[in-house]
C-alpha cells in the first residue's frame, strides 16, 4: 500500500506565500515523476508543476516565475513553494506521483487527498 498525505493549504491574502508539502508512505522502491495539479470549482484539474527524478521541473506559464517544486528523494516527499499569489490560484491542490512499489515492481500513479488553497482579495 502506497498513501500521499498532503499538508500545509490554507486561507491567505493576495501576495501572499504558501508552502504545500507531500510526503509518499507505504511500499516504495522508487517514486519517479513528482506533481501537483489543481482543480478549481467548476473547473477541470490543470497541471501545476512537475518535477522529475533527477529535478528538472516544469510549469505552465499561469504559475511559473511564482511556483516553485522541489523534491527530497530521500524523505520521498515533494513541496510547492508559492509566492504572490493571486484569487485565481484558489483552487483544491494535489500531489501525484509514479511510483515502483517495492513488493509488486509494479509502477502506479497514485494521488493524495487534496488540500484547499484560497487566496482573498
Amino acid at each position: 500500500q502506497v498513501q500521499l498525505v498532503e499538508s500545509g493549504g490554507g486561507l491567505v491574502q493576495a501576495g501572499g506565500s504558501l508552502r504545500l508539502s507531500c510526503a509518499a508512505s507505504g511500499s516504495i522502491f522508487r517514486i519517479n515523476t513528482m506533481g501537483w495539479y489543481r482543480q478549481a470549482p467548476g473547473k477541470q484539474r490543470e497541471l501545476v508543476a512537475v518535477i522529475i527524478r533527477d529535478g528538472i521541473t516544469n510549469y505552465p506559464n499561469s504559475v511559473k516565475g511564482r511556483f516553485t517544486i522541489s523534491r527530497d528523494n530521500a524523505k520521498n516527499t515533494v513541496y510547492l513553494q508559492m509566492n504572490s499569489l493571486k484569487p485565481e490560484d484558489t483552487a483544491v491542490y494535489y500531489c501525484a506521483a509514479q511510483i515502483e512499489d517495492s513488493l509488486t515492481r509494479g509502477r502506479n500513479d497514485y494521488w493524495g487527498q487534496g488540500t484547499q488553497v484560497t487566496v482573498s482579495s
